[in-house]
């Protein structure tokens, strides 16, 4: 889709395709509210400041829409034909031990954290996302939330440029 293609869509049109670039019904509709865009550049300034713009629940709603990292049944039943199969392709060649940890560690940090590891997994391999995970176990809460914030900016971001492609 061209921007000119985005701008043209009717409001209800122009939420499907933003919410599946962010899954936060907010930043979704403050998203819609700035169009039409003027550059494929003006409208990832937006992005970024209305995501930043948000509130926790916000944030916390927009991780909800994504599948657990390494999570390849889930991926493959609800999320197929969408972005995020595409995002874990790292993991899609795990080996099931790797796999098995990643499931665990996303047990802990879902336990610890209250919400899913949130990770731009763009070109990482199982392994990178593991070490991440792992890394970020040892974040407070407080910190933890801004680092899972700009992973999904990251995420927005990516998918937004590839809507645009």
């Amino acid at each position: 889709m061209t921007l000119d293609e985005l701008n043209g869509l009717d409001k209800p049109a122009l939420r499907k395709a933003l919410g599946g670039c962010c899954g936060s019904r907010i930043w979704v509709e403050k998203m819609a509210a700035v169009f039409p865009v003027l550059s494929v550049h003006d409208l990832l300034g937006h992005a970024g400041k209305t995501w930043h713009a948000c509130s926790e629940e916000d944030w916390k709603e927009a991780f909800g829409h994504h599948p657990r990292i390494g999570d390849l049944e889930t991926l493959k039943t609800k999320y197929t034909g969408t972005g995020a199969s595409m995002e874990q392709a790292g993991a899609v060649n795990a080996s099931m031990v790797m796999l098995e940890a990643l499931l665990e560690g996303n047990r802990v940090y879902e336990e610890k954290f209250g919400y899913i590891f949130i990770v731009c997994a763009t070109g990482k391999s199982a392994e990178e996302m593991l070490g991440l995970l792992r890394e970020r176990l040892g974040n407070d809460p407080g910190k933890e939330i801004h680092v899972a914030m700009a992973e999904q900016e990251k995420i927005t971001r990516v998918r937004l440029e590839k809507l645009l492609s």
